[in-house]
């Protein structure tokens, strides 16, 4: 695991209190690299978490010009092993995190399985965010007011394949995205039901169409889509102030749910408790059979 980053400057500051902490994972593109320019521009410390080195070093050196500061994290969060020792070395370096931004993901048209043996959209877009999400939760509390943003866009109507979470029988990135986003509704429901009496909040936030890099691997037809919708869609700066505004002032119920600036209802049966308990039993059983 490669780290880069931090200065002496950012040690005082640490211990002051002057510079608050935000890890985002896919920290080095789209999305999170432009709110991370923006913490780190204010005076914030922005940990990246992601696969680009050199992106991460690029990111690294344009935060020492700025008031704040930012280190750069080497990870691929797709293997859980690497997740779980990524958690381990966050939580250890930095005492207490005042958010947890997820952004990470990778889309493939093809089906893969990785190394652990999940599907790639499985493992990155669902189990490192709730590894991350309860991982980090010891720093979390230590914030004053501590909250996990997850970007999975929340309230799609997709139906949970029980029998197939991790589409064997006929796979579509489209439909895998969507089913995945819905497990990271229930991920937050179960994260609030058990620690809804704490200080963390947990936020799901729907980006809406955005410029990001569409990092993956497309067969032709559907890297001309890509670039098609790349090209309509508004900045990664343009989704910037509405979680800024989640970060500085996370809301109270110990979940919700925003598309941008608009709430939406996390009381319906797309956020049903009971199938949220049900994804938690599976979810155990499965990471329960990766050592690391």
């Amino acid at each position: 695991m490669f780290r880069h980053g931090e200065s002496a400057r950012d040690n005082d500051d640490k211990e002051t209190g002057l510079m608050k902490t935000y890890v985002i994972t896919g920290g080095t593109d789209g999305i999170g690299a432009a709110l991370a320019r923006t913490l780190f521009s204010r005076g914030d410390r922005a940990v990246l978490v992601g696969t680009s080195r050199k992106k991460g070093n690029q990111l690294v050196a344009e935060a020492a010009l700025t008031p704040g500061s930012a280190a750069f994290v080497e990870a691929d969060l797709s293997l859980v092993s690497n997740t779980r020792r990524t958690v381990d070395m966050l939580a250890e370096e930095y005492p207490a995190i005042d958010g947890v931004v997820l952004c990470a993901r990778f889309m493939r048209s093809h089906r893969s399985v990785t190394a652990e043996g999940f599907e790639d959209n499985f493992a990155l877009f669902y189990l490192s965010r709730l590894l991350m999400s309860y991982g980090l939760l010891g720093p979390l509390e230590k914030a004053d007011q501590p909250v996990i943003v997850n970007v999975a866009g929340p309230g799609h109507d997709t139906p949970v394949a029980w029998d197939d979470l991790q589409s064997t029988r006929q796979y579509d990135l489209v439909h895998a995205m969507f089913m995945t986003g819905r497990l990271n509704d229930l991920l937050g429901v179960t994260f609030a039901t058990r620690h809804g009496e704490g200080p963390v909040r947990y936020v799901l936030f729907h980006p809406d169409t955005t410029a990001t890099s569409y990092a993956g691997e497309f067969d032709p037809q559907t890297a001309a889509y890509l670039q098609q919708q790349r090209m309509l869609a508004k900045p990664a700066t343009h989704v910037v102030p509405p979680l800024l505004r989640l970060l500085d002032d996370p809301p109270t119920p110990p979940l919700s749910a925003f598309h941008l600036f608009a709430e939406l209802n996390v009381h319906t049966k797309l956020f049903s408790a009971k199938d949220a308990e049900r994804l938690s039993r599976l979810t155990d059983e499965l990471l329960a059979k990766v050592s690391g």
